[in-house]
């Protein structure tokens, strides 16, 4: 068990409940998990409801960003909830101090049905912009997966996003203020609204799963990336990826990746996936 204040604490279960009208929804937007909301929420007076955390001081959720995300599929999700109860479980692994920057909070999440089988996990950290020096842990360094060097991705995939873009993802159920007026993303340095980084960490699965894996879910294990750079309503992201070829364990085959905005900065690093791939974009190491 780590030795962070917090670590070990639990939030309360929430449940969640889904459409097949918010999977298609998710499909066409690539989207969030909601909880079982079917209109738009307060978003800042939800985070700030949250309960506090031991140990550690208070934290403005207005000032919150996505830090990095891991996930595991476990089994497939069905296409809707009706008539079933589902469940989010998250606890801290810990909460660390780094100084002027900022605050670093490390959950794990498990999406379960209730009495029964664990459907996918979910390790994340959300930065809490310049809400540091309080004394806390640094925290351990986190495993870094660079891209192999002087080699040519495997997989080269575009996706244009839209001054729409934002205001569409946001009807997946994050309805924070960051992603739809200019003012808070101005307050936090940013200099006006951004883009939901869960909506490049989506859209750069789906590349993958869609250039390497033929569409179909059951070929992607893990996911994960870190939260390089902010996107903003508009940009172009270009996702290179690359086959690792000889890690492939039981069939599943390590991929490393990278977005960036076009000719730009790099938005989404230290990407990693477990994959069954269909055969496209041969790793030519």
């Amino acid at each position: 068990m780590s030795s962070s204040p917090g670590a070990g604490f639990e939030y309360p279960s929430q449940y969640v409940a889904w459409l097949k009208r918010d999977v298609l929804l998710f499909a066409h937007t690539v989207g969030s998990f909601k909880q079982t909301d079917q209109e738009v929420i307060d978003f800042y007076a939800r985070s700030s409801g949250a309960r506090p955390i031991p140990g550690v001081p208070p934290f403005d959720h207005r000032r919150v960003v996505d830090g990095q995300r891991l996930m595991v599929f476990l089994k497939p999700l069905p296409p809707s909830s009706q008539g079933r109860d589902f469940e989010l479980k998250t606890k801290v692994i810990g909460v660390y101090d780094k100084g002027k920057a900022g605050t670093v909070v490390e959950t794990e999440t498990t999406l379960a049905e209730k009495g029964g089988d664990d459907y996918a996990k979910s390790v994340g950290s959300a930065f809490f912009v310049g809400q540091g020096n309080w004394g806390g842990p640094k925290g351990p360094s986190t495993p870094n997966f660079p891209p192999p060097e002087g080699k040519k991705p495997d997989v080269v995939h575009v996706t244009q996003t839209t001054r729409e873009s934002a205001h569409l993802y946001r009807l997946n159920g994050d309805y924070n203020p960051l992603h739809a007026t200019p003012e808070p993303g101005q307050k936090m340095g940013f200099g006006g609204a951004i883009m939901h980084g869960l909506f490049s960490w989506n859209t750069a699965c789906h590349a993958l799963l869609q250039s390497l894996g033929d569409s179909d879910p059951a070929r992607m294990r893990e996911f994960q990336a870190r939260f390089a750079a902010p996107v903003r309503p508009g940009d172009r992201l270009v996702t290179e990826a690359w086959r690792m070829g000889d890690g492939a364990r039981d069939g599943w085959e390590e991929i490393r990746f990278v977005t960036r905005v076009e000719g730009g900065k790099v938005v989404l690093s230290n990407g990693r996936a477990l994959m069954k791939c269909s055969g496209a974009g041969r790793s030519k190491l």
